[in-house]
């Protein structure tokens, strides 16, 4: 791969290598937005607007002192890493040159005052270990890095082994980049990616959460990803309840690979008991909840009638939503009741107790006494008014509770 000659860099970002640069220290752009440039020069601009990664030969005191408080956020300081925001608030990760001085597969101890080759052969991958000036115009790439991306091709920097032994999330982020950008694992690198799987289970459950959703929004086919972590030995250390056999082909597949990404809903597309997996992956109480809530819920009405899709929706409350994305997860097509849901939101057609005419306050009023009799008169006014819309109407509701008096 030739390098292009020199990247379109947003003036804000050339304005913090200037600060560097001018205050003698040196800097270099690194990191994804420089390989997504490469691998897409036509999107290059696009890519390079996102944020860009610098490392500086600059210490992180000397970085903040140039940049102050209110343009620096502590990201990392241990490992060497300042957030610089620009202009816009956009932030960029500065980090100083260094080496790994020891390693426990999942934290490292670094020493700063190395010079740039010696930085970049402490990164994973060499796609990654690409380097560019933003202010000369030159190009770093002692490990191939470019011709790598021009065969499509996942390569560890130095002795794959070693590498994974350092850090064992970089076993996870060689299967999200194959599958992102559909690339083959250099087989020295697979095996030994293989070989380091038992010590998947030394990383925190937070960081394989990370990567495991970061995976399934970017993949181009989420089957790919999922056979990946298969192989390697990543499901069985953290996803044993993910589906041994997803489908590769047809409507689901497509839809899985076509629709926007939400992986809590993958989650439970693709594993047995999602939410034991998501509690696993220490994921929020919310997407949890938004797991068990599409679990327990019933998958589909009993029939298509407005009647029976009303109180499917009541049955199913918030998780409504997510049902019928899984539908079209599974079957690559709307509900046949989606067309009905559509139309009962249009009218606006209550289906919970809080959309009903009449509240608690009503009904105590009215003379219901007091404790669980309201919340039980609500819940025959919402059976009623499911059957029938037309009655939910102050008036009417209040007949109707007047005959439970």
């Amino acid at each position: 791969m030739t390098f292009p000659a020199t990247l379109d860099l947003p003036e804000d970002v050339l304005e913090i290598a200037r600060v560097l640069d001018g205050a003698g220290h040196e800097v270099w752009c690194v990191g994804g937005a420089i390989r997504d440039s490469l691998l897409d020069p036509a999107g290059a601009k696009e890519s390079l607007r996102v944020a860009v990664d610098f490392a500086t030969s600059a210490t992180p005191e000397q970085v903040q002192a140039l940049f102050g408080r209110k343009r620096t956020v502590d990201i990392g300081l241990k490992y060497g890493t300042v957030g610089v925001l620009d202009r816009r608030h956009g932030l960029h990760e500065v980090t100083t040159f260094r080496r790994d001085v020891t390693t426990d597969g999942r934290h490292a101890v670094v020493a700063h005052g190395v010079p740039l080759e010696e930085d970049l052969a402490r990164r994973d991958f060499t796609i990654n270990a690409i380097a560019y000036h933003p202010l000369r115009h030159e190009w770093r790439d002692p490990f191939g890095g470019a011709d790598d991306l021009e065969r499509r091709v996942i390569r560890a920097v130095g002795d794959p082994a070693q590498r994974f032994r350092e850090d064992y999330l970089r076993v996870l982020r060689a299967l999200r980049f194959a599958a992102r950008f559909g690339f083959t694992i250099a087989p020295p690198t697979w095996d030994a990616a293989r070989g380091a799987a038992g010590g998947l289970a030394q990383l925190s459950a937070e960081r394989v959460r990370d990567e495991w959703f970061k995976g399934l929004r970017t993949a181009r086919s989420v089957a790919h990803l999922v056979r990946l972590w298969q192989e390697v030995g990543a499901a069985d250390a953290w996803l044993p309840e993910l589906d041994r056999s997803p489908p590769e082909a047809g409507p689901q597949a497509t839809e899985v690979d076509r629709a926007p990404r939400d992986p809590v809903l993958l989650v439970v597309l693709l594993c047995a008991e999602p939410a034991k997996v998501l509690q696993r992956l220490r994921a929020s109480n919310a997407e949890i909840a938004r797991a068990e809530a599409a679990v327990r819920a019933p998958a589909a009405p009993p029939d298509d009638s407005p009647a029976g899709v009303r109180r499917w929706l009541a049955r199913c409350g918030p998780a409504a939503e997510d049902l019928l994305a899984l539908w079209r997860l599974r079957h690559g097509s709307d509900a046949p009741w989606a067309r009905v849901v559509a139309e009962i939101r249009q009218r606006g057609d209550a289906v919970t107790r809080g959309a009903l005419a009449v509240d608690g306050h009503d009904l105590l009023v009215l003379g219901v006494p007091p404790g669980p009799r309201v919340g039980e008169a609500l819940d025959y006014l919402l059976e009623r008014v499911l059957d029938d819309p037309s009655l939910n109407t102050r008036d009417r509701l209040l007949a109707l509770a007047r005959e439970l008096l």
